[in-house]
């Protein structure tokens, strides 16, 4: 092989221990571009692969020794073309999810639209414009990663459970989930608004030998006063003026399976008093008729509110909220697991993207750094109504600028957020690309510390607290943290940090 591009080498800049720069291979038949593409890449820092046909590059990618990150294919090969050789990535599933941009010096319209069905993730002409081209990659990379990120840790969790987190508190929720699954016991699930609580009903259901059985919800505090009883447990034709035909209640279609009351500490006393003697002993009778049903159901009931103080309160029965609350489970606020937000962030971008046919958008640093410093009094429910807004305003990823204002900022923190914040990477030693300390982490011996000196110290701390939840795992850590994997490897090398301290 003459062309040295076209011969894989292994990086000898990266650091022991840390992982590789991101590898690009580039698949054209013209030297000259792939001499280009060479000098743009790795003057980015990018880890370049030349190949000038589809032969060359399908044995590069089945090479455990050249891992690809990205690839960058010509429509006009040699020997076979670069349309046939994206459908035959596809079809492998070592390469089915590959990012792979298409590139092309006589494209048409058809050529474009061929390619995005076949699963390119971007399409665009030569000449090559150096800002389109790392603009293109860099977009690509950052969704493609945030992927992985969010398959490594939700591929179970979002079959088993709908939701997804790596926090003690979400970890310490699934744990009591399998447990109590498989029971015949009562659960009551109690947190805020937005936090997930039918999700947990959910799983509960979907974890339970119930499984393959209805599983049906209320919402009592949607239902009037006076119909309630007859939504829960039917009524007779007459019963009652409009009732003209039988019907059946909400009890005796969820027998078998799950009923899930959602706001139970909105039903009034006398629905709680059948409500209770269902729960007890299986026994419901419709409204208009002493004829007993005997249902087999697994009740789950859910609230925002205190049921104890509405206890003590008279407005809730004592002997209910013990029946239901046999095993307590409460849905934790946004607020106690706000190093998830990265991960819950990007779910719901993958979600909002398959619903609306389009692709994930990658999101700026600073957009999740943004998001990890809000309150969020709605939870999860608010996170994702923002990240859905942000995926609609924004154009090629979502940057600062298109994240709604955040209604619930005081005048202060609005003002310092719109001010540029003085960063810890920008201060002596380190400037905002996070390039390395000149002198090592400050070390102060009990002395009063300057402001410069606590930043450091508190920023290295978290960071290793940050690799330590992550396993230690670069990749992971980065996205916790919302910075770039090669500046999270400068603060790692001028803070000396030490795999497995702490």
């Amino acid at each position: 092989m003459s062309d040295p591009a076209a011969r894989p080498a292994t990086p000898s800049n990266a650091p022991p221990g840390l992982p590789a720069p991101r590898t690009v291979l580039v698949v054209d038949d013209e030297k000259n571009i792939r001499r280009t593409l060479q000098l743009v890449l790795e003057g980015e820092g990018y880890h370049f692969l030349g190949a000038e046909t589809a032969g060359q590059a399908l044995a590069i990618l089945a090479s455990p020794q050249a891992p690809v990150d990205l690839v960058v294919l010509d429509v006009q090969l040699p020997d076979m073309s670069g349309l046939e050789t994206l459908a035959k990535l596809r079809s492998d599933e070592a390469t089915r999810d590959l990012p792979i941009i298409v590139i092309s010096g006589h494209a048409t319209v058809n050529d474009a639209v061929q390619a995005i069905k076949l699963g390119a993730s971007d399409f665009f002409e030569k000449p090559l414009a150096r800002e389109r081209v790392l603009v293109s990659l860099r977009n690509v990379l950052d969704a493609a990663t945030a992927h992985r990120e969010l398959a490594i840790v939700s591929e179970q969790q979002l079959l088993r459970y709908e939701m997804v987190g790596r926090s003690t508190v979400i970890q310490r929720l699934f744990f009591d989930l399998e447990k109590v699954a498989p029971t015949k016991a009562s659960v009551l699930i109690t947190g805020e608004s937005g936090t997930g609580k039918e999700l947990i009903a959910r799983a509960l259901h979907r974890l339970s030998p119930r499984s393959d059985r209805s599983f049906v919800k209320v919402n009592c505090a949607a239902i009037p006063r006076e119909l309630i009883e007859s939504e829960l447990f039917g009524h007779e034709k007459g019963a009652f003026t409009g009732a003209m035909l039988r019907r059946r209640g909400l009890f005796e279609q969820a027998h078998g399976g799950t009923l899930f009351l959602d706001e139970i500490g909105d039903m009034d006393l006398v629905a709680q008093a059948k409500v209770l003697r269902a729960v007890q002993s299986g026994e419901i009778s419709r409204v208009g008729s002493e004829h007993v049903i005997h249902v087999d159901v697994r009740v789950l009931a859910a609230t925002n509110k205190d049921l104890s103080k509405a206890v003590e309160n008279e407005t809730f029965r004592e002997d209910l909220y013990f029946r239901l609350a046999v095993f307590p489970i409460r849905s934790p606020a946004l607020r106690e697991r706000v190093e998830d937000i990265p991960l819950l962030a990007q779910s719901f971008m993958e979600q909002f993207a398959r619903e609306n046919g389009v692709r994930p958008k990658p999101m700026d640093d600073d957009v999740v750094r943004a998001l990890a410093s809000r309150k969020w009094p709605g939870n999860v429910r608010e996170l994702k109504n923002v990240v859905e807004r942000s995926a609609i305003l924004s154009g090629d990823r979502v940057t600062i600028a298109d994240l709604p204002e955040d209604p619930h900022a005081s005048p202060f923190e609005e003002e310092a957020e719109a001010a540029p914040a003085e960063s810890p990477a920008a201060l002596e030693g380190m400037d905002d690309e996070g390039e390395t300390l000149k002198t090592p982490v400050p070390s102060p011996g009990g002395k009063h510390l300057t402001l410069r000196e606590f930043r450091e110290k508190s920023e290295r701390q978290y960071i290793v607290d940050t690799l330590r939840m992550a396993g230690w795992n670069i990749s992971r850590t980065a996205i916790l943290l919302g910075v770039e994997r090669t500046n999270l490897h400068k603060k790692i090398r001028a803070y000396r940090i030490k795999r497995g301290e702490g």
